[in-house]
């Protein structure tokens, strides 16, 4: 009865062993697999949010600097038609 006991319980220790543990640990390492190439897919992204945000910014500031001389252009012309109306007058 012992000896028969004692199959059972190695049977039973290399069932578990076997048949739970290694496919758990081999599941195990394909999440940690997985879990570092979204580390890596997500810092390229972070990568690429940063140079889209640097070039947002240059694009505002280009915007921004022609807005201001389009508005001088406007300005000026206006001085310059204010000018000439002065002028045609005399």
């Amino acid at each position: 009865m012992l000896v028969a006991a004692s199959v059972l319980l190695l049977l039973l220790t290399l069932y578990l062993f076997f048949g739970a543990y290694l496919p758990a640990k081999q599941r195990l390492t394909r999440l940690e697999l997985e879990l570092k190439q979204l580390y890596a897919h997500e810092a390229q992204m972070q990568t690429k949010l940063a140079q889209q945000d640097k070039l947002y910014a240059l694009r505002q500031q280009q915007v921004t600097a022609l807005s201001t001389e389009r508005d001088a252009l406007a300005r000026r012309l206006e001085d310059l038609e204010k000018e000439l109306a002065r002028g045609k007058r005399r």
